[in-house]
């Protein structure tokens, strides 16, 4: 095992890097319309459940992997698995880490485009033009490529420059910037006339809602927002000291998370219930719903739905940055250590695959004759299938199989424990989630997906 291999230079950049790996737009984006497609309170109580459920005990499980095999995620799977079979979850991650990369960036690329937008005033206007502008940019073959390769850009530039000097130092300055702006932001909302209906929704439990779709659709939230199954929290374990506490460290990075999902809720909604907006809109809640809701809900005071709608869209490319640096490091550290290259070189080669991958994913959602599909569907949309109905519950089932049946105990306590520092005693309950509850809980997901239940 290295011995000189880099690690965070503290606990709260560990922290703030770790929870900015989860951290993103699927608790800007996904979180608030999950809820309000599921119910409102009553679905986030079922989601905090299954974050401490699922999430904390398959976070920890990445964790244990990542620090014991103190390398990229490919060869820590392959350390601990001894050459068997095994070893191929960890290789399974690194792909899984370049495709969502390619479409992710994507995205990404939207929420700087929406930034600029929003600064010139373009965004103002009905809804059917706000909506006819998202589907115009989305669909366009050069705008949004050039934007995918500017945040892929921004991305490398912070990766290069190492765990101390790039990841851990942009986390200390992004992070806390993504909570100052959310709570801004969350204030001037819940001041609005009427937000109180839509802070009610978000903090009011209808039991009444609650069935087997709000429960499924809660644990995949749940596995998808703390980024579990991608490489991200095994390769940052890789780069945690021996002293670092990874159960506290899990907890506390659950919670940060939780947070930021449900103050995007506090942001959301309030504003949404203002104006006459359903909380259930889906998925275009951000891109076609929200420009109208910041300048319905805040126009009404000079300058103010301006300033609000520019900050959300720096918020949310924080937000989408700050998982980006992650998955861009689970490929980065697969290229410089697998084939001995510099960190400046192998980061160079994850930025050109992924810029590739996310310029065809761009061109697949416009009429162009560049256009890729699969199985009839855009590059875009297949991948997105790929990676979060299959290759995460997958990744994220087998690491678990893996990790409480194949990997010695002992290995798996050491960690645990700290090699003995620390107390014990939630081990046992720790290791019959691993082997029981979370396995079972994400194959329920899993076959959920494909409507076998």
């Amino acid at each position: 095992m290295s011995n000189d291999r880099a690690k965070f230079g503290s606990r709260f950049g560990l922290i703030l890097a770790t929870a900015g790996s989860a951290v993103g737009l699927g608790n800007i984006w996904r979180f608030p319309y999950m809820t309000g497609n599921n119910g409102g309170a009553a679905f986030i109580l079922v989601y905090i459940g299954c974050v401490l459920l699922l999430g904390i005990p398959c976070m920890v499980s990445e964790f244990v992997i990542g620090r014991e095999g103190a390398s990229n995620t490919a060869r820590a799977y392959t350390r601990l698995s001894n050459g068997t079979a095994w070893k191929y979850i960890g290789f399974m991650g690194v792909v899984t880490g370049f495709m969502i990369t390619g479409y992710y960036a994507v995205v990404s690329g939207w929420c700087l485009q929406y930034i600029f937008a929003s600064a010139a005033g373009e965004l103002r206007g009905d809804p059917k033009y706000v909506a006819d502008y998202f589907a115009g940019f989305s669909s366009s073959p050069v705008k949004p490529v050039l934007w995918t390769v500017a945040i892929l850009v921004i991305t490398h530039l912070v990766v290069i420059r190492g765990v101390r000097g790039g990841i851990e130092k942009a986390s200390k300055m992004f992070m806390p910037t993504l909570f100052v702006l959310l709570l801004v932001i969350v204030v001037a909302s819940c001041n609005l006339p009427g937000a109180g209906a839509g802070v009610e929704f978000l903090l009011k439990p209808d039991f009444s809602k609650v069935d087997s779709g709000v429960f499924l659709g809660a644990l995949g939230q749940a596995f998808y927002s703390l980024s579990i199954g991608m490489g991200c929290l095994c390769t940052y374990a890789s780069y945690f000291s021996r002293r670092t506490k990874l159960l506290s460290t899990a907890v506390n990075i659950s919670l940060v998370d939780t947070m930021v999902a449900v103050l995007a809720g506090l942001m959301i909604f309030p504003s949404a219930f203002s104006v006459g907006i359903a909380p259930d809109s889906g998925p275009s809640l951000i891109f076609m719903t929200l420009p109208n809701v910041f300048q319905l809900a805040f126009g009404h005071v000079p300058f103010l739905g301006y300033v609000v709608s520019v900050l959300f869209y720096v918020l949310l490319s924080l937000a989408a940055l700050t998982s980006l640096i992650s998955l861009h490091e689970v490929c980065t550290a697969f290229f410089l250590e697998e084939f001995s290259i510099s960190r400046r070189r192998g980061a160079t080669l994850v930025t050109v695959i992924t810029c590739v991958i996310g310029a065809f994913c761009s061109l697949s959602l416009g009429h162009t004759d560049l256009q890729v599909s699969i199985f009839g569907k855009p590059l875009f949309d297949s991948l997105d299938f790929l990676t979060g109905q299959i290759l995460l519950p997958l990744g994220g089932l087998l690491t678990c199989l893996f990790l409480g049946w194949y990997v010695p105990k002992k290995i798996v306590k050491d960690q645990f424990t700290n090699h003995g520092t620390l107390r014990g005693a939630l081990f046992g309950t720790y290791l019959f989630c691993v082997r029981f509850v979370c396995p079972l809980c994400i194959l329920l997901i899993f076959l959920h997906q494909f409507g076998v239940i």
